[in-house]
């Protein structure tokens, strides 16, 4: 089933979501490569493509999982998480309807 994944940032977090995107990133290839993957980025805090200093509010990813709690647990170890860069995280079952 499909998991939507849905955080938002800690106040100031610009430079450690800069720092741990690698091995977020890392993460989310590793899903993409499993064909696990639907979508994934993040919520400029600024109506534009590349916000700059601005940074982000958040990210969403979308992605398959066995269940609820796999799919928490995944968000649960992300790197985002360990660096202070996520405030909340919501994990919900998603039905795709489009495309």
């Amino acid at each position: 089933m499909l998991y939507a994944i849905i955080a938002t940032d800690a106040a100031n977090s610009l430079d450690a979501r800069l720092a741990a995107r690698p091995a977020h990133l890392e993460r989310l290839h590793a899903l993409r490569d499993a064909g696990r993957l639907v979508l994934a980025g993040p919520h400029p805090a600024i109506d534009s493509n590349d916000p700059g200093s601005a940074g982000f509010s958040g990210s969403l990813i979308v992605a398959e999982f066995d269940s609820l709690d796999a799919a928490r647990a995944w968000a649960d170890a992300d790197p985002y998480r360990a660096a202070g860069v996520y405030a909340d995280v919501l994990v919900k079952p998603f039905r795709q309807v489009l495309p």
